[in-house]
């Protein structure tokens, strides 16, 4: 049987397109490799499953039907050897949305949400935006590796803290914490009391090692947890707005319904046929666009490791590089490369130092080498 090949190298132009990430430098000469927003196409399967809906003309209300939650339930199984209960599932727009209702569920107002920095930048308003305190430790950097500081976080946590917010695999810094950091998390979970929420929709993109879901270590941890997931960065279909919590334990599942009556809308229903064939159809893509990936990964490690005063881990998952500029004696590196004609995150935005920002690097290669090049000729400008 004949392998399929995938195009990832087109350049689709997307300046005439109103979204959020090429709009930003609109008239300029600036790429963007900014927000997580891949440049590749979506897979022909998803786009297919969406003309097809949209050729019946009629959309009508709809939650999830059998065979997109048979879809959901053997995929994760499939992905991550766990078997789920399609009871669990609680259907959402997206996992930002998911865990600011967690929040809303962790003890009562004015109790604290752990949290890991750097980290996605929702997480460090979730807490506030439901009348709870922000608790941050700070991931810790040696030996080329991203990791936890176990005494800063047995530091952290306190009588107040009931929820930890965790974001597996990692958005900035690319891990995929291994089986034994989660088993250290979940057994301070199970000493401290707390809920365990964790952001998993990078689970898909991962690189090197093996994505574990922490509610799938043990019966106990799962009891504590709620799992975000979604088609939505793995398959480049964020703006359809479909995604679920995983949720075993049944008093949980209740308070976070409870907790959504009401607030949060349903999915969108074309969202809904998207993930249906993503996870249905869209594997063979999945692999090709991994395999991209990693020669991305090593053509930004390579490209960083030559720059003078810039270093960076080598992601493990997703397709965001994590660059330490602090070196380089730039006062605000994302503004210095924004001049120099790159868009890059800042990472101050992710509750980290003056000195670091974000890049990435999910788009064709002609335009990850463009980057990289005017980031180069910036510093050597200087």
């Amino acid at each position: 049987m004949t392998t399929p090949t995938f195009d990832f190298d087109t350049v689709i132009d997307r300046r005439a397109i109103p979204d959020e990430k090429w709009a930003r430098y609109a008239g300029r000469d600036i790429l963007p490799m900014w927000v997580a927003d891949m440049d590749f196409a979506t897979p022909q399967p998803i786009l297919d499953a969406l003309h097809a809906r949209i050729d019946q003309k009629v959309f009508g209300y709809a939650g999830p039907w059998p065979s997109l939650v048979d879809t959901v339930v053997h995929s994760i199984e499939r992905d991550h050897d766990w078997r789920i209960d399609a009871d669990w599932l609680v259907w959402l727009p997206g996992v930002v949305t998911g865990f600011n209702v967690a929040c809303a569920i962790a003890g009562e107002p004015g109790d604290g949400v752990l949290t890991a920095t750097p980290v996605y930048p929702p997480f460090l308003h979730a807490p506030a935006n439901t009348g709870r305190t922000l608790q941050t430790v700070a991931l810790v950097e040696a030996d080329n590796h991203w990791g936890w500081d176990w005494d800063a976080v047995d530091a952290a946590l306190n009588t107040r803290t009931r929820m930890l917010l965790l974001c597996n695999p990692h958005n900035p810094v690319g891990r995929v914490f291994t089986r034994d950091e989660l088993t250290a998390l979940a057994e301070r979970a199970e000493r401290h009391d707390l809920i365990v929420c964790s952001d998993d929709i990078h689970c898909g993109l991962v690189l090197d090692g093996t994505h574990t879901p922490i509610a799938a270590l043990d019966e106990r941890i799962a009891r504590r947890s709620i799992t975000l997931m979604a088609p939505s960065k793995t398959w480049n279909i964020a703006p359809l707005y479909a995604s679920f919590a995983i949720i075993p334990d049944a008093r949980l599942r209740q308070r976070y319904q409870r907790a959504m009556r009401g607030l949060i809308p349903h999915p969108n229903v074309l969202g809904l046929v998207a993930t249906e064939a993503a996870y249905r159809d869209g594997e063979p893509w999945r692999r090709a666009l991994i395999d991209y990936l990693r020669g991305n990964r090593e053509r930004v490690v390579d490209a960083i490791a030559a720059m003078p005063g810039l270093r960076t881990t080598r992601p493990e998952a997703t397709y965001l590089a994590w660059i330490d500029c602090r070196d380089a004696g730039l006062d605000d590196p994302a503004a210095f490369f924004e001049d120099h004609g790159v868009g890059l995150s800042d990472g101050r935005h992710f509750g980290a130092p003056p000195g670091f920002v974000r890049l990435n690097f999910g788009c064709p290669r002609q335009t990850l080498d463009e980057g990289l090049r005017r980031m180069a000729a910036g510093l050597a400008a200087r």
